[in-house]
């Protein structure tokens, strides 16, 4: 029993600091692995996907367009890899240690010749921990390595013909009462590329609809509004954001979002696979964001008077006649 509980402990405690360590999440199709290309708005790779359903491909690269070789990660998944420590001689050596304890205490010589119950207890402890810290150890030896910034792209590249939003005017979110003095913001060129970027024919109703979704879902999402959020989002992205909501609830506090305004973006890719159409697009945009205690009100973390601004890299999907989905999210550090 003790055994077992352990290797549930291990468990939970892996995925919490999975979940902890940030990252994307989502899927972007065949994509899902591989890095965004560069755009002005997103001058600086996105963190890659590491929370997704999608299964990682051992075949070799696979291609979107004729022509065009798919960007897949390096160094996972290859056939030759050397085996892991728990599936190899490590293994054995620790379920021969495991089986011969428990048939000791079965004889009544207790856990590897030690007297007495609790004897039992502090091995099964020791032997837990140093479970633990071999797990860690030769798990992070195993992490898939990701996929580099793509050679083709270049943020400073002149425009390639992928679309870009209309900017809005920036100073209709005012913080704390006060109209913003900035200027409007012109229109950034995307960077060039040695493919099309843009398969698909991304037009500027599209770039609309993205905008609006983009404060759709932060609406919803400060709301804790799930049916809204079903219906901006897959079911895949849902279950990520609905786990957030959660852990936000467990922990006694609520997320506050208001004010979201679009400052600038452009398409980072755009293309077709199955039947499907997908569009990662980059987005910088401004908003009050700030973190409040559940009963009180108090903001817990953030600044509830002055706008802050993030950069992201939103994926939408959509079927044959059907619309927009946000199916994937990744964060942009800035440059």
């Amino acid at each position: 029993m003790m055994a077992i509980g352990l290797t549930v402990a291990l468990t939970v405690v892996d995925v919490a600091e999975a979940r902890r360590s940030g990252g994307g999440f989502g899927s972007r199709g065949t994509r899902t692995f591989s890095q965004p290309p560069v755009t002005r708005t997103a001058p600086t790779n996105a963190a890659p996907i590491d929370r997704t359903m999608t299964p990682r491909q051992d075949a070799g690269p696979t291609t979107t367009n004729p022509g065009a070789a798919q960007t897949r990660p390096t160094g996972a998944n290859t056939p030759n890899a050397r085996p892991g420590f728990f599936s190899g001689f490590g293994g054995s050596l620790l379920g021969g240690l495991m089986v011969g304890g428990l048939i000791g205490m079965l004889m009544g010589g207790g856990f590897g010749g030690a007297a007495g119950f609790l004897g039992l207890i502090v091995q099964m402890l020791l032997i837990g921990g140093l479970i633990m810290l071999a797990m860690r150890f030769f798990g992070r030896n195993r992490q898939p390595a990701y996929a580099g910034p793509s050679e083709r792209s270049s943020a400073n590249a002149p425009s390639a013909g992928v679309p870009s939003f209309k900017i809005p005017s920036i100073g209709g979110g005012q913080a704390g009462g006060q109209t913003s003095a900035r200027p409007t913001v012109a229109a950034a060129p995307a960077p060039a590329a040695d493919g099309p970027a843009d398969e698909i024919g991304i037009g500027q109703s599209d770039l609309e609809q993205f905008e609006k979704m983009l404060k759709d879902v932060q609406a919803a999402y400060a709301a804790e509004d799930y049916g809204t959020l079903r219906r901006l989002t897959t079911p895949e992205a849902m279950s990520y954001l609905a786990e957030e909501l959660s852990d936000n609830a467990t922990s006694g506090v609520k997320n506050d979002v208001s004010d979201v305004h679009l400052v600038q973006g452009d398409v980072a890719e755009a293309w077709s696979e199955d039947g499907t159409d997908y569009a990662t697009v980059a987005m910088r945009y401004e908003s009050i964001d700030v973190m409040r205690d559940r009963t009180t009100a108090r903001v817990v973390s953030g600044d509830p008077d002055n706008l802050t601004e993030a950069v992201e890299l939103w994926t939408f999907v959509r079927k044959a006649s059907g619309e927009w989905q946000v199916s994937a999210i990744q964060g942009v550090g800035h440059a």
